[in-house]
C-alpha cells in the first residue's frame, strides 16, 4: 500500500512540475515501502538523500518558473521550501548519525507537507504560469 496516492486532483497544470511532484511522491512511496520490508539502514539512507537531492531540485525548477513570471508569491513560496529543506536535513543528520530511527511520524510529516504544499500554495501558481504560457 502507498503512502500518497498521485491523482489528477494535485495538477497544478504545469507539465514539467507535474512530473516532478509525482516523482518527490514516488521516492516518499519507495521509502515508506522501504521502511515497512526494514531494509537496511544503507538502503534507507540512499532513498533519504535521493528524496532530500530531489526536492532542493524541485524547488529551484519551480523557484526559477516564479520569478521568471514575476509571480507576486515568490518570497512565500521561498519561505516555506527553506523551512522545509531545513526540517528535512537536520532529520538526515540526525538518522545518519545513528540518533533516530525512520518511522512512520516522518514519513507522514512529509506525506501530508507534500499534500498540503501542492493542494494549496502550488495550485495557486498553476493559472499564473499558465497565463504566462507555461504549461
Amino acid at each position: 500500500m502507498a503512502l500518497f496516492d498521485w491523482n489528477d486532483s494535485y495538477s497544478v497544470g504545469v507539465q514539467e512540475l507535474d512530473q516532478q511532484h509525482k516523482k518527490l511522491v514516488a521516492t516518499l512511496n519507495q521509502l515508506h515501502q522501504a521502511m515497512l520490508s526494514r531494509q537496511s539502514r544503507e538502503a534507507i539512507g540512499t532513498l533519504l538523500s535521493q528524496l532530500v537531492n530531489y526536492t532542493n531540485s524541485h524547488f529551484v525548477d519551480e523557484e526559477q518558473y516564479l520569478a521568471r513570471t514575476q509571480y507576486p508569491k515568490l518570497a512565500e513560496q521561498k519561505k516555506m521550501h527553506g523551512n522545509l529543506s531545513k526540517q528535512v536535513l537536520e532529520f538526515v543528520g540526525r538518522y545518519e548519525r545513528g540518533e533516530i530511527a525512520l518511522d512512520i511520524h516522518l514519513l507522514d510529516f512529509l506525506r501530508k507537507w507534500l499534500m498540503e504544499h501542492i493542494l494549496e500554495e502550488d495550485k495557486e501558481y498553476g493559472p499564473w504560469l499558465n497565463k504566462a504560457g507555461i504549461r
